[in-house]
């Protein structure tokens, strides 16, 4: 199978990489070994998002467009954008059992949205090569969440001390900052929302 990628399809599996890394980081930070792991995961957004943009110009440069790279693509991103920030958010100290309902939704957002792009990428790009323009906005975009979470961390605003402090609703706690995710993830499944693509 390997035989059958192009040079684009490697790019893309170095952003999936990223964003397992990142789950890594995450993990190892939870398990204690120290903030620079939580450093780390975060760092790994921004290069995973490079990757994603120039796997993007490779192909088009190369004339290389396949339904194999456009669904390695959409997986790629699934990881490095939708599973790495809510990993990196629940270690950030979004544990409470409203959070895991938001990180989760946002997750299951985020993998619609990019199924229903796969879908109808034909459609939006009116017989061109390009979709002219996104409905809702790309998951690409909760690396802006990422950068919510290290700027917390910088500022010692995680774990306990986690930014926006906690509320306990009925059973369950929620941290505000869980609230950000959950926005995020109807965003991204709006179809009113049209943002160019360029």
């Amino acid at each position: 199978m390997i035989r059958g990628f192009h040079l684009a399809d490697f790019v893309t599996l170095g952003n999936a990489a990223c964003g397992v890394a990142a789950i890594f980081c995450a993990m190892a930070y939870v398990g204690g070994s120290g903030v620079a792991w939580f450093f780390a995961a975060a760092a790994l957004a921004p290069a995973a998002f490079v990757l994603d943009v120039l796997d993007g110009r490779i192909a088009r440069a190369r004339h290389e467009h396949s339904i194999l790279g456009r669904e390695l693509d959409s997986l790629a991103d699934v990881i490095s954008f939708g599973v790495a920030p809510a990993a990196l958010g629940y270690a950030a100290g979004l544990d409470g059992g409203w959070d895991w309902i938001a990180l989760i939704y946002f997750v299951c957002c985020g993998v619609s949205r990019l199924a229903r792009y796969n879908v109808t990428a034909e459609q939006l790009s009116a017989g061109g090569d390009k979709v002219k323009y996104f409905e809702g906005t790309p998951i690409p975009t909760s690396i802006v969440l990422v950068a919510v979470l290290a700027w917390a961390a910088w500022n010692g605003r995680v774990g306990d001390g986690v930014l926006g402090g906690a509320w306990t609703i009925g059973p369950a706690v929620l941290h505000p900052l869980a609230l950000l995710f959950a926005l995020s993830g109807t965003l991204m499944i709006s179809r009113t929302l049209r943002i160019p693509k360029f």
